[in-house]
């Protein structure tokens, strides 16, 4: 069974609707129809399931009787056998029937098929639904990064997911606003600045040549290793003193100068120093130029972004709300906890003793102000699987101080990705920089497509450039994109620039191939027209392309469904599988009849169209030559 349609219509529709109804739409109509002249009763929508045929029967669709048994009060056989002949006689659509057991088996009238494609020609967005005045909003959440290193490749992930997702409710008639929460404040941000102060010698971005993300990373670096040096003095003072290495390790790095000092920087930020503030936003703001670059080549960006350093502040109001409410509970040492023991877990810190916040207050305080900016009716926050006991938390948390979403929110865990060389570890700057991961995407694609883009004739090396971006990109998006998210997975770059197979750049050399096809049309001046007559001609394989091109919307839906880009990429590697096995066994542009020349450019020109609206659901563009 590949695939099941469930439609919920209105039992009767005039004739002149049932015209410019979809074949699925059609016989479910007809077949509640049936249900109530053979069976005398009115059946929910719901039970009348459709799903493909299997290719080892003769048939496209195939309705399931079973659920229709107790109505009937037949056997499984006579209510197929009944409900077919019925379907025959009155619905357009079915040509011809045959029954397996249970199972009714129709085979569709081949104007319908032509109708059904006239249809899809005639929508450009065909599979994706507008979004109304009235649809619910969802906000989307991802990146989060931290601003004291650059975007690595987990970044890669989480963006790519957030972006992919975002663009898929889009396509299922949801409002969408795209979002980001950057973590501006903490020690580990202190660690950078402090490091820059030693170590610095006031460089800059520009006089470094360095990206501003990149430059403040590498005092992240720095710190890191000055501060294990101390470290190790430290414990060879203390182990000489007779402590054990553990607790020698514990205290040295309690006792380290380097961390006290960078608390103290700290504790001057949380007191609004004018000095620390100063180089703060200064060494910030070269971050954020730095992501803004990396976004862009990535092809995503926001709708709002947020600051921690803003919201942990409204973090703390909520979390005092609650407790004067009585929802949280405040210990002996004036720490602030939710007890969450009725809910089988533990209890929560959310303010410490001393009253600084922790990163659920800020998240909480992230909440309130994007309540406040927006009417979020679903909350989806990307990020990965490392997290899922925070969000199992903060849902119970929001849902307790009164978010309408919170007990619903969704957390899109996602698994962690690697490179075939092994893990990353920032502190150490063994980090698969996102930068330098996308330079080197483009440039295997310049290499690899040299012999293909070369002869493409009058191409400029502008556009041969612009070519290896689209390539290379794609192979990067679509490699990460077609896994299903939930998983670790592997990203070998090598697999994912690959010509054939399940990879991006496969799926873009068809589009540029049809695109090809579509232009030397032009050239013959054969005009494809708007609408196919109901008579066009066509034979199986097309047919069979029609009911995949068919299979969008709901590839599209059941993506909604899932949160799964998996489901948009694995649907365009399918689709652009079927044609290419078409293209093989049929020309287009030398058919023998002209009918079967212009049926055939329709057809192409609609596996273009939605391998293009599919991948773009990705984020991933396609080139019209290749």
């Amino acid at each position: 069974m590949r695939g099941l349609f469930l439609f919920f219509l209105l039992p009767l529709q005039s004739e002149n609707n049932i015209q410019n109804m979809k074949i699925e739409e059609q016989i479910t109509t007809a077949a509640l129809a049936a249900v109530k002249e053979l069976y005398g009763a009115e059946v929910p929508a719901q039970m009348i399931q459709l799903q493909k045929t299997r290719t080892d029967f003769e048939g496209n669709l195939t309705l399931v009787a079973f659920p229709l048994l107790k109505t009937s009060r037949k056997k499984p056989e006579d209510t197929a056998q009944e409900m077919g002949a019925y379907l025959k006689a009155h619905c357009k659509a079915v040509a011809d029937f045959n029954v397996v057991k249970g199972f009714l088996n129709l085979v569709i009238a081949p104007a319908a098929w032509v109708g059904l494609l006239n249809d899809i020609n005639a929508d450009e967005k065909f599979g994706e639904r507008r979004a109304t005045a009235d649809s619910p909003l969802v906000m989307v959440e991802y990146s989060s990064p931290n601003t004291n290193k650059p975007l690595h490749l987990g970044h890669v992930r989480n963006n790519l997911l957030g972006w992919s997702l975002a663009q898929i409710m889009e396509a299922n008639g949801y409002k969408v606003v795209k979002t980001n929460i950057v973590n501006d404040r903490g020690i580990h941000i202190c660690k950078s600045m402090l490091a820059w102060q030693k170590w610095g010698n006031g460089i800059t971005p520009e006089q470094a040549g360095k990206k501003g993300d990149h430059l403040i990373g590498d005092f992240y670096v720095a710190f890191d290793k000055h501060y294990r040096e101390e470290v190790k003095e430290l414990m060879a003072k203390f182990t000489a003193e007779g402590m054990d290495d553990e607790a020698a390790k514990a205290r040295a790095e309690k006792e380290a100068p380097l961390m006290k000092e960078a608390h103290a920087m700290l504790v001057k930020w949380e007191a609004g120093d004018p000095e620390v503030r100063a180089l703060w936003e200064k060494m910030n703001n070269w971050v954020y130029a730095g992501f803004d670059e990396t976004y862009k080549a990535l092809g995503v960006g926001f709708d709002k972004i947020y600051y921690e350093s803003n919201t942990y502040l409204e973090g703390k109001k909520k979390v005092e709300e609650g407790l004067e409410k009585g929802l949280f509970i405040r210990k002996a040492d004036n720490s602030v906890w939710a007890d969450l023991t009725n809910e089988g877990l533990d209890q929560k810190l959310l303010l410490r003793s001393d009253g600084t916040s922790v990163y659920m207050t800020q998240d909480i305080g992230t909440a309130e102000m994007r309540f406040k900016d927006f009417p979020i009716d679903k909350m989806i926050y990307v990020v990965g699987n490392e997290q899922n006991y925070h969000f199992q938390v903060l849902s119970i948390l929001l849902d307790r101080l009164g978010f309408k979403w919170g007990k619903d929110l969704v957390h899109f865990s996602y698994g962690m990705v690697e490179l075939p060389n092994g893990k990353m570890k920032s502190r150490e700057g063994t980090v698969v920089d996102a930068d330098d991961l996308v330079a080197s995407m483009i440039e295997n694609a310049k290499s690899l497509s040299e012999d293909k883009v070369n002869k493409l004739e009058g191409i400029t090396e502008e556009e041969k450039n612009e070519i290896a971006r689209i390539v290379g990109m794609g192979a990067l998006k679509y490699f990460i994109l077609k896994v299903d998210a939930r998983k670790n997975m592997l990203f070998n770059p090598e697999e994912s620039i690959d010509f054939n197979g399940n990879t991006g750049p496969f799926i873009q050399y068809t589009y540029a191939r049809i695109r090809s096809i579509l232009r030397k049309a032009t050239q013959q001046n054969i005009v494809i027209p708007a609408t196919l007559s109901d008579d066009a001609p066509l034979n199986e394989k097309e047919v069979a392309l029609i009911q995949k091109m068919n299979d969008f919307g709901a590839a599209v839906a059941q993506a909604g469904i899932d949160y799964s880009p998996s489901g948009i990429a694995n649907y365009c590697y399918e689709l652009t599988k079927e044609f290419n096995q078409f293209y093989h066994d049929y020309s287009i542009l030398n058919a023998e009849r002209e009918e079967e020349k212009t049926t055939r450019l329709v057809l192409a020109q609609n596996v273009a169209k939605i391998i293009k609206n599919g991948m773009a659901l990705l984020g991933i563009e396609v080139p019209e030559r290749m």
